[in-house]
């Protein structure tokens, strides 16, 4: 999964719809990924996308999504109460939070789709902590037996701030516990922190649909800060010149583009691709 010349990848995230289903520019996953595909390093998907969607000659890595079992519409307990003699609304998540995931696949299957690292999902501070870090441990176990790897990715729910403290806590618990990689989000402030506490190498979390010169500064700063790559989705299929946008960040993951020169050649091959 990472690029043998520089040790970075271009990850192109797509796993969303294990848990948000048919999420804005992932309704036909065949038209928008397709076209994606020869510029990543590496694929993150579903099992179920992997077998309808991506053609079986593919040479990309696979990542593949290994845990799941909760949706979006998990509900939200709402009451009302004081606060010293006040009126006050409290929230809560409901009885099924998004953390309650298992594992959503066994080895013999990850090897039959020629997995290259299995990804999942971690819930540092929820409700369900202990069974996202048994989901790890379990894939770590069964993974390491065949040469698989296994990649922890960061969760970030309602209770889950995103600070570097955070960060530098999840990672290194997922790295210790076995994790070959793992994946995160980028802070502003300190994340050279979270990259140097980390013993495995980290990937970054693209995170909600920013401004295209926005993404690709934030790309650049996590590589200058120690991240071996980002693993984009959003900020890509959603671009509004998604192929353009895929090669503007593996400029600047691979080529050492400034997010300047990266937004340039986005604009460049926007305007050639009009």
């Amino acid at each position: 999964m990472f690029d043998p010349k520089d040790g970075r990848t271009v990850m192109l995230a797509f796993d969303h719809g294990y848990f948000q289903g048919p999420t804005t520019g992932l309704e036909r996953v065949d038209q928008t990924i397709l076209p994606l595909a020869p510029y990543a390093d590496c694929l993150m998907l579903t099992r179920g996308i992997q077998r309808s969607v991506i053609p079986a000659s593919t040479t990309k890595a696979i990542a593949l999504r290994a845990s799941g079992g909760t949706s979006m519409i998990s509900p939200m307990e709402e009451w009302e109460g004081e606060i010293d003699g006040k009126k006050a609304k409290f929230g809560r998540p409901g009885f099924e939070p998004l953390s309650n995931e298992s594992t959503a696949l066994n080895i013999e299957e990850a090897i039959r789709l020629n997995a290259s690292v299995l990804a999942v999902q971690v819930f540092i501070g929820s409700a369900y902590e202990r069974q996202s870090l048994k989901n790890l441990t379990d894939l770590v176990d069964a993974a390491s037996r065949y040469g698989i790897g296994v990649m922890g990715v960061t969760a970030v729910g309602r209770a889950m701030a995103r600070t570097p403290q955070y960060f530098r806590l999840a990672t290194r618990i997922m790295a210790e516990l076995g994790a070959n990689v793992v994946k995160c989000y980028y802070t502003d402030t300190e994340f050279d922190t979270v990259t140097s506490c980390c013993p495995v190498p980290i990937v970054i979390a693209g995170g909600k649909k920013l401004p295209e010169f926005d993404a690709l500064k934030m790309c650049a700063n996590a590589i200058a800060q120690g991240a071996s790559g980002v693993d984009m989705g959003r900020n890509i299929f959603q671009s509004d010149a998604p192929v353009a946008m895929m090669q503007a960040v593996r400029g600047v993951v691979h080529e050492g583009l400034s997010a300047e020169q990266g937004f340039a050649l986005y604009n460049d091959l926007k305007t050639k691709m009009a």
